[in-house]
């Protein structure tokens, strides 16, 4: 009986008003637009007869849908949870050689969970509020595919078999992220909220033939993360 009063007075004021008021929620667009760059991809270049350290792997932009969930401790400082649906991005190859230029290397999609501590500027009675943030991102890449026109050059220059099993394989990231953006109020429950954030995203890639890496790449992502949404605040 003491354990059921005991959590149901920890649920009341857990979810009254009083403690709600400290959340809100930001839903928008997401755009993670890589400012990337590799090593260079020596052993594809020397099986298919490119110069040295001619090529590298390049990493297209894609927006999704973004989520991002505030605790406010007091007036100013605010942990911020952030979270979107599964980013996808193709995969080129960035040559100065211009028969491979833009050569489809293949795809992944990952999910960039991220923590930051946010410090808010002005009053929580000013309608607008700019803020600065810093945190950590955890970057999971998963559903990794290679493209045909890849497999197609390893088996032309006999680095591959046409029956091989060629796939591609990145490694999950840990790094550091810096924001900085606005809340602007509306009334009492909506707003608008906007942010620019930059997040340390570092890969060690694969190329592999069935299991076996014929080609590590180090892959430095770094991209630029933009989102513009609505703020609901509880």
């Amino acid at each position: 009986m003491k354990h059921t009063l005991l959590s149901s007075l920890i649920a009341t004021a857990f979810f009254a008003p009083a403690a709600m008021a400290q959340f809100s929620l930001n839903v928008g667009a997401v755009n993670v637009s890589p400012d990337e760059s590799s090593s260079y991809l020596n052993v594809v270049e020397t099986v298919a007869g490119l110069p040295q350290n001619s090529s590298q792997l390049a990493v297209d932009s894609n927006t999704q849908l973004g989520l991002t969930l505030d605790y406010a401790f007091d007036d100013n400082w605010t942990l911020e949870v952030v979270a979107a649906t599964p980013f996808s991005h193709d995969i080129t190859l960035n040559s100065t050689v211009g028969a491979v230029n833009g050569l489809k290397v293949g795809d992944t999609k990952h999910l960039p969970p991220t923590v930051l501590a946010q410090y808010h500027f002005f009053s929580d009675q000013d309608a607008f509020r700019p803020f600065v943030g810093l945190g950590l991102n955890y970057t999971l890449f998963f559903s990794e595919g290679v493209n045909q026109e890849l497999v197609d050059v390893l088996v032309a220059t006999g680095a591959a078999a046409a029956n091989d099993k060629v796939s591609l394989h990145l490694d999950d990231s840990f790094g550091v992220a810096l924001q900085a953006g606005f809340n602007y109020r509306v009334n009492q429950k909506w707003g608008v909220h906007g942010m620019v954030a930059w997040a340390d995203i570092d890969s060690d890639a694969e190329v592999r033939v069935n299991g076996t890496a014929v080609q590590p790449i180090d892959v430095s992502i770094d991209p630029m993360i933009f989102m513009l949404g609505a703020k609901y605040y509880f």
